[in-house]
Parts: C-alpha cells; sequence; structure tokens
C-alpha cells in the first residue's frame, strides 16, 4: 500500500489560518452506517461525539489543539479541520486513512472470504465493512486495558474519567468537546486509584504506557503478528484478548482475531447454533479474519456494544 500524501486527499485551504477541508477518497463500497455506529458507541466524553453522521475529535497536532469533523459522502470523506497547520496534513492525512481504514480493498477482502458460506452471507448484508482503527496508540492502550472484562459503555465511562484527570484542556472548547486525550509521559507517571476499577487493571494501564514510551514502535504496523503477540503478552496484565485485540486495532494486522471474546462467541452460536466453535470455524478465514471478526460483532447489532 503506497504511503498517504496530499494526493490521496483533495484539499481547499480555509481564509482563516488553520482550517482546511479535505475530501478522502476510497474504494466503493464502503459500508459507512457500520463505522458511524462502532464508533457512536465508543466516543470518549470529552474527546469525540458522533451525531447525526458527522464524526468529531479533538487532537494535539504540532504544537496545537485542534478540532476535525468527519463526515461521510458519495464515495468520499469530508473532513473539516481547525487548529491544524498545513505542514501536519500529510501526517494528519495518512491518519485519517488508516483510523477509518479507506485503504482496505474491499472487494478483494469479501471476494476471499465469501468462500465461506456464513461470511459471504455477512459480506452480503453488510458490503465494504471496514475494521476502524484506533486514533494512535496510546489512546487505543489505554481503550483496550479499560474494556478488558467490562461493557463498552463501562469502559467508555472510565476512558471519560481518565481524560477529565489527566487530560488537557481544550484551549477553545466547542460543545461536546472540552480536552484533549492525556499524553502518553502524563500517563506513564499517572496513578489511577478510585477510578472504579481494579487495581490489576489500574496497574496494567501504567504498565502499558511505560512499554510504549520505552519502546514507541510496539504497536507499529507492518509487523509480523506472531511476534507482535509474543512481545504484548509479556507485558503484566496483557494476555491473548488484550493482545488480539491491539494487533487488531492499532497494528492493523488483518488476521488478528480473540478466540476469547465472548461477543464473538456469541454471535457466531447465534448464527450457526451451541455446537459452533470459533477456533474451528476461523480456520476458514485466514488472512482476514480481524474483517471477519468485524462481521461477527456487527451481525448483533446494539447488542453488540455489550463487549467490543
Amino acid at each position: 500500500m503506497p504511503k498517504p500524501t496530499l494526493q490521496h486527499a483533495v484539499r481547499r485551504s480555509l481564509p482563516t489560518p488553520g482550517q482546511h477541508t479535505l475530501w478522502l477518497r476510497y474504494r466503493a463500497p464502503y459500508h459507512w452506517p457500520s463505522t458511524l455506529g462502532f464508533l457512536t458507541a465508543r466516543c470518549i466524553p470529552g474527546i469525540e461525539t458522533c451525531i447525526d453522521g458527522t464524526y468529531r475529535r479533538t487532537l494535539a497536532i504540532g504544537g496545537h489543539h485542534a478540532v476535525l469533523h468527519a463526515t461521510p459522502l458519495r464515495n468520499q470523506l469530508r473532513v473539516h479541520l481547525e487548529g491544524v497547520p498545513s505542514t501536519a496534513l500529510p501526517g494528519l492525512i495518512a491518519r485519517l486513512r488508516r483510523f477509518f481504514d479507506l485503504d482496505a480493498d474491499p472487494v478483494r477482502i469479501a471476494a476471499e472470504l465469501s468462500r465461506d458460506p456464513l461470511m459471504a452471507r455477512l459480506a452480503r448484508e453488510r458490503p465494504g465493512l471496514r475494521v476502524p482503527q484506533g486514533w494512535d496508540a496510546c489512546e487505543q492502550a489505554m481503550r483496550t486495558v479499560l474494556g478488558q472484562q467490562i461493557s463498552v459503555a463501562g469502559a467508555m465511562t472510565l476512558a471519560g474519567r481518565l481524560v477529565q484527570r489527566h487530560g488537557t484542556a481544550l484551549r477553545s472548547p466547542v460543545a461536546g468537546l472540552s480536552h484533549l486525550f492525556p499524553a502518553l509521559p502524563a500517563l506513564a507517571n499517572a496513578q489511577f486509584e478510585d477510578m472504579g476499577m481494579p487495581r490489576v487493571r489500574a496497574i496494567t494501564l501504567g504498565t502499558l504506557a511505560n512499554a510504549l514510551l520505552a519502546e514507541p514502535g510496539l504497536l507499529r504496523r507492518g509487523q509480523a503478528l506472531d511476534e507482535l503477540l509474543r512481545n504484548l503478552c509479556r507485558l503484566k496484565g496483557i494476555g491473548p484478548w488484550s493482545a488480539h485485540y491491539l494487533a487488531l486495532r492499532q497494528a492493523g494486522a488483518a488476521d488478528a482475531l480473540p478466540l476469547g471474546d465472548v461477543a464473538l462467541i456469541k454471535a457466531l452460536r447465534r448464527l450457526e447454533g451451541d455446537h459452533a466453535k470459533l477456533a474451528e470455524r476461523a480456520l476458514a478465514w485466514r488472512p482476514w479474519r480481524a474483517y471477519a471478526a468485524q462481521h461477527l460483532w456487527a451481525s448483533l447489532g446494539s447488542a453488540g456494544t455489550a463487549r467490543r
């Protein structure tokens, strides 16, 4: 996949400094209802909103506090930026493309997954389903640990507390957006007591933050899945579920699959009966098991937000 540049987008800079509008191209089809539903359920209070088909979030970029508004249109994603210097646009475009999984080849993925009858059915129901990615390694790492053995709603409540305690107030707050997500150095030195989570999970937050600070490329894209999983599972508090979920959501590992995920097991049994075994069925979905997992989660509808 070529490295995204301004050639992957149409840009219009506005008269107000720092304001730009981008139109990001992607391969059709794209099942936007699934992506927007996924983001809506996982908005961190103060950091993100997803209302009426527009995703908005705060970000720190080049020392600036910024806000983005992303709205899917016909075969392109319109992104309005506020507070972003022009020099930061190429890197931000690359991040946006990764976050929304815009560089996926949906026709190829669907064709290969559809060799399995179940996946063929799910692909017809949600053509162009994508696997949304984390905004950055720090944020996704914290989301993953906060989501261990808890509902999505519960995890977002904890994430909101984390932001209020350790985040930075937005210099120019707007409706629904008040903070930047905590910076990695702040989290590496933070105390997480009295946040309403088990002590072991609080310790894991600090462990993972320090691991990312010591090794910024820990969750980099493009590394071998088995090696990534081994490295993550060496960290205290990170087991196979968390390792696979981080690989799937942050490292862009298309074949990652958290086999112990209760929502995936529930979805598969709903579709194929109580006899269905996720580990056995997943063999037919390689090398696109992350997309198969997203199809299974999506098949649960709003009930799927109970987990993942």
